[in-house]
This record gives C-alpha cells, structure tokens and sequence, in this order.
C-alpha cells in the first residue's frame, strides 16, 4: 500500500504532489452518430489517436507527480464485498435497471469495473429488450477521460460533481465511491445529494470550480451549474470559522464550447491567467458577482466589473494573456473552441495545455513562458528544472474534439501551499 494522501488543494498552480487521471478506453469507441448527443458529444473520436495524444500527458505528468488511473482505483475499492453491494445497487436504482442487480453482483471485480466504465450490452432475453435499437442497458462513460467534472478537490475536502447530464451520474458516484473506500485518500467527501432542502435545479461541475486561493473559489454560472449548485456551495461555506468569497462568472449557454469556466479562464501563474476576452472582459456582456461569507452568513453579494478586478480587491493581481491572441478575431474564436483557455498548471508558471492552439501557444512565448514539447520532455532531451516558466504542448487533434483540454483531463488531489 503507497503512504496515504491527505487530499489538499487550496491553488489551482500550487507543485503538484498527485493527480486521477483516467486513459480513456473502448467507451469512447461505443459511439454512434445517433448516440453522439446524448454523450455530450458533437463528432466521433478515434480513439487510436486519442490515446495517442493523452498518453503524451500522462507520461508528462508521470515524470512530475504521482499519478493515479480511476480504474485501478475502482479495482481496488471492488475488493470490499460491502463496497461492492452498494455501488452496483446505487447505480442500478439511478439509472432504472434493477433487474440487472443479480447479474452485475456475478461478475468479477475485473469485467465489473469494465463494464461500469464502457457499458455493460443490454441482454435480449426478452421481446421488449430485443426490439429495443439501443445496444446497452449499463451506458458507456464516454467522457470520463475528463475527469476533473465528476469531483473536484476544495482545500482538504473533495466536492462530488451533480452532473447536469444523467448520462454523468455514474461518473460522480464512482468517485465519491473511490474517495470514501480507498484507504490511499485522508478527504471528506460533500455530495449536493445529501443536502437537506431540495435538490432538484441543483448541477455542478468540476470545469466550472477554479480554486483561486485557500479563501476563494471561482465558479461558472452557465449550461452546467445552475444558480442552485452555487448556492449549495454557499450553504457548505457557511460552516467555515474563516472568512470566504465566491466569484461567480455567468457564462453564454452558446456555443457548446463555452460549457465551463475553464474553457473561458484559467490559471498560469502567481500574476497571470489565461482569458478568452470576449466573455471575460468585454463590459455589459456577462455578469461578475462576488459574494463574501462570514461568520456563518452571506456578507454581501455584489456585482463586479471582472473576474480581474474582483480578485485585483482581494489581493491577487493578474495580468491576462488573450486567447488566440489580440489581434485576428477569427483565431481568437478558433483556439477557444479548441480549449485554448485550457491550461493545467503543475507549479506556478508551468503549465500544460494543447500545442494546436498555435497564436495562443506565442501570446504565451512572448509573455516569458518558454514552450516545450511533450515529445522532448518524455524523452528526455530537455531538462524542465532548466526552465523558470514553461508552457509543455501536448498533441491535440483529436481529443479537443471531445470538448476540453489539459484541465479537464485532470484531477489533482493534493498541492502543495503557494508562497502568496
């Protein structure tokens, strides 16, 4: 058994001491064009190609970090028979297959975790089922190669994603599942499910909670956390001694690559961040809102010019790079539909992000990060503690397609404190 992890993050930059990742596997090829929408997907991935580009950010990450793969998490957690009994009856209530109960509880822990991941095929034994076009009862987690949605870690507690798609639940109760059974993780998990008032309008997800620093959170207001989600959050902060603030960012509902905060708005560095300015500081278009909670109540709520000057009144002065850069409109609006914003942060001015986003990646250059491929940091041409900051470009053709990038691919569960 590895030394237990007490789960920590107070930073979206802080050193990263450990991260869940998940390679994404034959659920992204149990995909249809008729199924395409509903897995929250706009094209078809080839996943020969995908799982070439992602292994260039898992070894990345591996020669930075521990790393850890959901499914020999899952693995592990299986072997507890009461862990065992109560996921598949979770699931199999969620998601109205109770007659499926026996036959998932018969498979070994090896076929279950594959089949909970890349579907489970539908058994046509009777005439209702045979007749029915859809090829599985247990869906395949098509997107849970983005692992950051489904839970996300807040100071030493891990927040379990309310997914706004069904199609997602499965994700979040897997994870809330690892976190509450693996004997690796020291956390508390805090599930909106388990919220006493009503729970109906509430969504959140990770893309859309950015950890600024110990004392705030950004979160996304848009098609996948509702006002609601943000309140339960409200309602959690509430129980804290110390004084906290809550940056809301309202998002556009359109297009579909505008679905969280990250692909609008990341971290790079102590003093800088990643924006696609028409959403972020463009005036009069989407509204900032900061709220402040103390001793035990909501202080104020009050709107805001920016997410910049927001956090410019609470001490953390950022300078913002442009996605796709300032000058051509039309790139700036291609990189961002290609994740642009997208950056993951492995210390504090060294990031990961896609090596596509070719007028983004120089807009980088020229504000001193120097770029790296991912090709040459696997194989160890170049030294990383060489360089003070740094931007590693990882291949991305096809998974961009899947609708995020670098952040969302990952989970950190444990950084260390930023020197402020």
């Amino acid at each position: 058994m590895e030394e237990k992890i007490n789960v920590q993050v107070s930073s979206e930059i802080g050193d990263l001491e450990a991260a869940i990742l998940h390679t994404p596997g034959h659920e992204v090829e149990n995909m249809t064009p008729q199924n395409a929408e509903r897995a929250l997907y706009s094209d078809i991935l080839n996943l020969t190609i995908a799982s070439q580009e992602y292994s260039e950010l898992h070894q990345v990450l591996n020669k930075l970090t521990k790393t850890f793969q959901v499914k020999d998490l899952l693995l592990d957690i299986l072997e507890n028979k009461k862990v065992k009994e109560s996921m598949i009856h979770r699931i199999v209530l969620n998601e109205q297959i109770e007659s499926y109960e026996p036959y998932l509880s018969d498979l070994d822990n090896a076929e279950l975790a594959r089949q909970l991941i890349e579907g489970g095929e539908m058994i046509k034994n009777n005439l209702t089922r045979f007749l029915d076009p859809d090829r599985f009862s247990l869906k395949p987690l098509h997107n849970f190669f983005f692992t950051r949605d489904a839970s996300m870690t807040v100071n030493n507690k891990v927040l379990i994603g309310k997914m706004a798609s069904k199609v997602r639940d499965r994700e979040s109760l897997i994870m809330e599942s690892i976190f509450d059974s693996h004997p690796l993780f020291n956390t508390t998990t805090v599930n909106p499910l388990s919220f006493t008032g009503k729970t109906d309008n509430i969504t959140i997800e990770g893309g859309d909670v950015l950890v600024a620093r110990k004392d705030i959170l950004l979160i996304g207001l848009g098609p996948r956390t509702t006002s609601q989600g943000i309140d339960f959050v409200i309602e959690c902060l509430k129980n804290t001694k110390e004084r906290r603030h809550i940056i809301v960012q309202e998002l556009p509902h359109s297009p579909e690559s505008f679905i969280h905060l990250d692909m609008v708005f990341t971290f790079l560095d102590k003093d800088k961040c990643m924006v696609y300015e028409p959403v972020i500081l463009q005036t009069n278009r989407f509204q900032t809102i900061h709220i402040t909670i103390d001793g035990g109540k909501v202080e104020s709520i009050k709107d805001m010019d920016n997410i910049i000057v927001a956090l410019k009144t609470l001490g953390m002065d950022l300078e913002p790079l442009y996605c796709g850069g300032s000058i051509d409109k039309f790139s700036v609006e291609r990189e961002q539909w290609h994740s642009g914003t997208n950056f993951f942060a492995v210390a504090p001015g060294k990031v990961i992000g896609y090596g596509r986003n070719e007028y983004t990646i120089n807009e980088m250059n020229k504000r001193g990060f120097d770029v790296l491929k991912a090709q040459d940091v696997i194989q160890n041409k170049i030294k990383l503690s060489d360089y003070q900051k740094y931007v590693i470009t990882i291949d991305g053709s096809e998974l961009a397609r899947g609708g995020g990038g670098a952040r969302c691919m990952t989970m950190p569960v444990a950084r260390k404190a930023v020197d402020w």
